[in-house]
């Protein structure tokens, strides 16, 4: 699993001129799952999420109570490495990793975060007011 962390002064999901997630002074999170990935590792990685000490005054989302917008993304997964076109063979089918991403939000809701989310196999319009910017790759 592949977790893209920015911190945002403000972010939203909008499907179908649909606004159907969005936070404010938080942290925005590309979700990826691989073939491999589990509910343990799922839970493993909501911790890291949640305890990571990347807003202000080196504070978590946990020590702060930020809201989290989880977005899956199927393209963290993506290789680029053999020309211009990239192989998503990595990034686990949608059966698998739909479930997962959702032990992931409910990991993090069981932590007592608030948590936003897009929406599965939809197409998604992501907007982001990063903060420093400062973005972190977490990966189990």
């Amino acid at each position: 699993m592949r977790a893209l962390v920015q911190t945002v002064s403000r972010a939203r999901v909008t499907v179908d001129d649909e606004v159907i997630g969005k936070i404010e002074d938080g942290l925005l999170v590309l979700l990826g799952v691989t073939h491999d990935d589990t509910p343990a590792k799922a839970a493993e990685l909501a911790r890291k999420t949640h305890e990571v000490r990347i807003l202000d005054d080196e504070k978590s989302a946990a020590d702060l109570g930020a809201a989290i917008l989880v977005v899956s993304q199927f393209t963290l997964y993506g290789d680029a490495r053999k020309g211009r076109r990239p192989t998503w063979s990595a990034a686990a089918p949608a059966e698998v990793a739909e479930p997962l991403v959702m032990a992931y939000v409910e990991a993090l809701r069981a932590r007592g975060a608030t948590v936003e989310t897009g929406r599965f196999r939809a197409h998604m319009f992501v907007e982001s007011v990063n903060v420093g910017p400062r973005t972190l790759l977490l990966e189990l």
